[in-house]
This record gives C-alpha cells, sequence and structure tokens, in this order.
C-alpha cells in the first residue's frame, strides 16, 4: 500500500480520513487499470493471523479501509493514532451517489440468488440515473467462475461490488482481478444484503458508540463465536504491546 497507512497485527489500514480515502477511490475511478479495495474489520484481521494467503491479499491490495472499531482500540493500544474508523457500507454509498453523477456503470456480485437484483433495483431508485449493469447471486461453484467472470465483461462495468463474504470475496478478487474488465473491484461484505433491505444496520447510536457489533449479536445470536474473536483480538494487541 503506498498511502498514508498504519499496520495492524502486519495489516496495513489507510490511515487518513474518509475524505481523502474517497479522493483516493476517484483517482482509482480514473485510471486504466483494475485496483482492490477492502475494508478490514477485527475480525478479518484476525482471520489472516491463521491463513497466511488472506493475510498476503490484504496486504497487497491497493487500498484498506479500516471498517471497524476494534482498529481504532489496537491503535490506542500501541500509542498509535488511527485517523478514522471508515465503515465499508458508507463508503460504497458514497461511492454509489458519485457514480450516479459520472456515469460510472457499476456491477452487483453476491448474496443469495435475487438479493443483488432486488438490491440494484432499489440503488436505482434512490439514484435514478446510476447505471446498474448486471447483478449475479453469490452461490456459484468454482466450475462456474469462468461463467461469472464473462458476465462481468460482458457488462462491461466500471465499479464491481463483491459480497461473498470474508475471506471468500477477497480471495476471489485477488485471482479474478487480471481477467476483469473494471477499474474498482471492492469487497463489500454484507453491504448487498443491506442495500438489498434483507438486513439492517445498527441504530445511529450503536454506531456513534462503537457497538454495531453488539446490535449484530442481539439480532443474530449464532454470530456469538465470531464475536468472540474481539476480546481475542484485545488480549492479543495488549500482549504485543506489553509483553
Amino acid at each position: 500500500m503506498r498511502f498514508s497507512h498504519i499496520d495492524i497485527m502486519d495489516i496495513p489500514v489507510y490511515n487518513k480520513s474518509a475524505e481523502e480515502a474517497f479522493k483516493v477511490f476517484i483517482r482509482f475511478s480514473k485510471e486504466n487499470r483494475v485496483r482492490t479495495l477492502y475494508t478490514p474489520n477485527t475480525e478479518m484481521v484476525m482471520m489472516a493471523q491463521r491463513d497466511p494467503e488472506f493475510k498476503e491479499i490484504l496486504k497487497s491490495s491497493d487500498l484498506n479501509l479500516p471498517d471497524g472499531i476494534g482498529l481504532k482500540l489496537y491503535a490506542r493500544i500501541h500509542g498509535l493514532s488511527l485517523k478514522e474508523k471508515i465503515a465499508g457500507v458508507e463508503f460504497m454509498e458514497r461511492i454509489l451517489s458519485y457514480c450516479e453523477k459520472t456515469e460510472l456503470k457499476i456491477y452487483i456480485l453476491g448474496g443469495a440468488e435475487g438479493v443483488p437484483e432486488t438490491a440494484g433495483r432499489l440503488i436505482q431508485k434512490k439514484y435514478p440515473h446510476i447505471k446498474v449493469v448486471g447483478t449475479h447471486h453469490g452461490y456459484f461453484s468454482k466450475e462456474e467462475e469462468p461463467y461469472v467472470t464473462d458476465a462481468i465483461n460482458e457488462a462491461s462495468p466500471n465499479i464491481i461490488f463483491v459480497g461473498l463474504g470474508a475471506p471468500r470475496q477477497e480471495k476471489w478478487i485477488h485471482h479474478h482481478k487480471r481477467l476483469l474488465d473494471a477499474e474498482v473491484v471492492m469487497g463489500v461484505g454484507g453491504s448487498i444484503d443491506i442495500f438489498a433491505q434483507k438486513a439492517r444496520r445498527a441504530p445511529r447510536i450503536f454506531i456513534t458508540l462503537g457497538l454495531e457489533w453488539l446490535y449484530r449479536l442481539v439480532k443474530q445470536p449464532t454470530r456469538i463465536r465470531r464475536m468472540l474473536l474481539l476480546p481475542r483480538f484485545v488480549i492479543i494487541a495488549l500482549y504485543q504491546r506489553f509483553f
């Protein structure tokens, strides 16, 4: 990563404001090459510690936005200053608004059957002049990947939103980016479900207080095993700092 960043457990994350990050995105969107944009959070950083391939993919990204209050906590424990938490879903929203104004074309890949189509329809309702040139669900097999790639390229998008869940989406992007005819490919996780109104973000008070993870846990108790990564993350951060 060439931009201002700090390393969190050996993962470089962007260390300027969301406004500055968006300027980087705009620059990417005007280049004649594929750029990758990921949004690592606490869970993804912990995954990367057990998955060397995933770690190397995050390290090779063109831009990693710090999407998690845990990353700010890590920085504070280590005496570092992480400028701002940049939520992936909010960054995606901003990209959509920009695409409507500039006529950049988008493609949505991910979610259950019917979900990306619904997301595309609701996005077009909110941004009437946006160009959603294609969608495809995320339940495709390894054998179907060439078809998916061909379908994306036939649609000729500028921006591809990939919501396959981590680390699958980052690995898919990394292994296919040289085959894709686009400017920016962004891993967006569950944001497609949110834009399709199949899932909701936490109320603003939870987001402001850095408790969005708690809201998700209350709504989906089955996430408890994933959420246990947060205290482990903090323990490791403290150990690395003091021992």
